[in-house]
């Protein structure tokens, strides 16, 4: 039997740019205007913010369609 794919939430990602460890942050997200704030693994030292495929093809392009559909 195959274990489990892990998830993001569960794996300690590292930033690209500096390899320091990413926690959990309150971010704020920007579209056509529009202001979101969402908890997100980010980069202590330099801001680097990860969104994970999942949201970004999910939850996130949603959002986009909804907004250039008003």
């Amino acid at each position: 039997m195959k274990p489990p794919e892990p998830r993001p939430e569960d794996l300690v990602w590292r930033c690209a740019q500096c390899g320091e460890a990413m926690a959990p942050a309150k971010v704020t997200l920007e579209y056509l205007g529009n202001q979101f704030t969402a908890e997100l693994p980010r980069c202590p030292t330099c801001g680097l913010v990860y969104i994970s495929e999942e949201l970004a093809l999910g939850k996130m392009a949603e959002v986009e369609q909804l907004l250039e559909d008003k």
